[in-house]
């Protein structure tokens, strides 16, 4: 019976856990960053620096689709 117990008190602690959720969140939140980056990299370099960066984009749109 005392091992249950401790499986139930462990699955309860896991529950209460926030850590790994956090993480989850700062991850989704540095590659929204990311992708808005390169995304304004790509935009402002084509048109204000006249960087050749379509073979950037090609690449980046076929590895989206």
């Amino acid at each position: 019976m005392r091992t249950v117990c401790r499986i139930g008190q462990h699955a309860i602690d896991f529950w209460h856990e926030a850590s790994g959720a956090t993480a989850i969140e700062y991850g989704l939140i540095a590659a929204l960053v990311a992708v808005a980056i390169i995304g304004a990299i790509i935009h402002l370099g084509e048109t204000l620096l006249g960087f050749p960066l379509q073979l950037l984009s090609d690449a980046l749109a076929g590895a989206l689709s």
